[in-house]
């Protein structure tokens, strides 16, 4: 069904959602029985969305903002309104229920397709694509579909990930006009020109055309790089379930770190050029880049991770002294 603006409502268990010229309104009946509503802006929204479906509801938590958002069981993911927001709980108005991942992965796809406008790229920063506010206004789906980019082997290797180049059509972006082009000089032996490889990262993320998307760039059994470019704000709220790692590659970015379960602050962290910082199993973070940068995320991909976490055998913080 599509209202007076255009765009299409939809409804998942006892969630609704809809939207007008500027705002995303989500809809839910508390579990004794009363109707609440939650109102984000749009565009904010979309941004979320669009990283929360490339990123397959990612690591843990995926906080819209401060009352909606997903947590990832990797089977299941929850769909929640109020549950990590303590003065909501203490009310009794909060709301979570569990989907299985592909229906919910399938109804996400379906309201940013719906949702998202001509012209406007909600991976993109803000200076680099149009306007997500306005009645209905046909779509953009190759933006929205675009593949998140995941190696199997060092990027530029036979049967990976390509440099992105001129050929590719990826063209230097504004920011990083500066940044140098050169590859590394290699002289593998004879027969080990498919094993030995080097690339410049710094090179290959001047051309991303993403923001705040890391993308797999080497695998080493569980470790996972994940380098990015950064500008303007982190979409979401991210909740970690285990230790993550950030390299500060260029530039800078500010972080709000918050408890996960909470909200309550925890810390601010201004990071620059060359800094390391561990974000706690326990935590919350939303980065703000004042100009675009370059970060590296190193990911712990262990699929026991998580229970062990849980159970005690693996530590919720990077070191303890």
């Amino acid at each position: 069904m599509h209202n007076t603006y255009g765009y299409e409502e939809f409804s998942l268990g006892s969630f609704n959602f809809s939207r007008d010229e500027y705002f995303c309104h989500i809809h839910w009946t508390s579990p004794d029985g009363r109707p609440q509503s939650h109102t984000l802006d749009v565009g904010y929204f979309l941004r979320a969305l669009m990283r929360d479906v490339a990123w397959g509801f990612f690591y843990g938590w995926v906080n819209f903002d401060n009352v909606f958002g997903t947590v990832n069981h990797y089977r299941t993911v929850d769909m929640f309104a109020g549950s990590f927001n303590a003065a909501m709980k203490d009310a009794g108005i909060a709301l979570t229920e569990t989907f299985d991942t592909d229906i919910l992965r399938q109804f996400f796809e379906a309201m940013l397709a719906d949702w998202t406008n001509a012209g406007f790229d909600p991976f993109a920063a803000p200076q680099e694509t149009g306007t997500p506010f306005g009645q209905k206004n046909g779509s953009n789906i190759p933006a929205i579909t675009r593949a998140r980019e995941l190696a199997r082997r060092c990027v530029g290797l036979d049967g990976d990930l390509k440099l992105r180049s001129d050929a590719s059509g990826a063209p230097i972006n504004r920011a990083f006009a500066d940044v140098p082009q050169d590859m590394p000089e290699l002289h593998p032996e004879p027969g080990f020109e498919n094993e030995v490889h080097a690339f410049n990262l710094f090179a290959f993320l001047s051309r991303s055309q993403v923001t705040w998307n890391p993308s797999f760039t080497s695998v080493v059994k569980n470790s996972f790089m994940c380098p990015t470019t950064e500008e303007h704000i982190l979409p979401i709220i991210h909740g970690n379930d285990r230790v993550e790692w950030f390299f500060q590659m260029c530039d800078e970015i500010q972080w709000a770190c918050d408890h996960r379960d909470t909200g309550k602050p925890l810390a601010r962290i201004i990071m620059k050029a060359g800094d390391m910082a561990a974000m706690p199993a326990y935590c919350r973070h939303q980065g703000f880049s004042p100009k675009r940068s370059m970060l590296l995320v190193w990911e712990n991909g262990s699929p026991t991770l998580v229970d062990e976490i849980k159970s005690g055998a693996a530590p919720e913080v990077p070191v303890s002294f």
